[in-house]
């Protein structure tokens, strides 16, 4: 093993001159120089990307406010949209009811119909900031809370009949 260190030391050429005079000097300097560049470049990246979330956040928050929604047209429409909310939310709970492994794919697809015409309300409420108080996007709007009940209650049903099928053979005999 000797013979193998030997020959590696005599078959590199290694540096050994000293150093000019000040070399040591000059290396701390640069070693100084950079760790100070570093830590200038990130307080400065740091208070940028601040001044940055804060402009942020104001035209946020001024665009939110320049935002016109159905219940700022008037107080009936505050009404029926806190109606169609409600009831949307109380259907909603209503399914979860009816959740399994058999209804699952059901309640998924309607549960999909009902996002889409979350989309197309999100379109209406652009128009209505756009448009203003016209009365075919409020109509619009309306229409898109009860598209959004018909769902749910079809689904109801669905679910209702497929829990207690018996219910669906029951004829009613109008004579007596």
């Amino acid at each position: 093993m000797e013979d193998k260190m030997k020959e590696f030391f005599e078959t590199n050429d290694f540096d050994i001159h000293i150093p000019h005079s000040g070399h040591e000097d000059r290396f701390l300097r640069k070693l100084n120089k950079s760790k100070t560049t570093k830590r200038i470049s990130w307080k400065w990246l740091s208070v940028a990307a601040s001044v940055v979330l804060m402009i942020g956040f104001y035209l946020g928050s001024s665009h939110q406010k320049n935002q016109v929604e159905m219940t700022d047209v008037s107080p009936e429409m505050s009404e029926t949209q806190l109606f169609f909310v409600n009831t949307i939310n109380q259907e909603l709970r209503e399914i979860e009811k009816y959740r399994n492994v058999n209804t699952e794919s059901i309640i998924e697809d309607a549960l999909d119909q009902i996002e889409e015409l979350e989309e197309q309300y999100s379109n209406f409420k652009k128009d209505l900031n756009f448009i203003g108080n016209e009365r075919q996007v409020i109509q619009g709007m309306i229409g898109n809370y009860q598209q959004r009940l018909y769902i749910l209650e079809t689904l109801l049903d669905q679910l209702e009949t497929l829990r207690n099928p018996s219910n669906q053979n029951i004829i009613f005999d109008e004579t007596i």
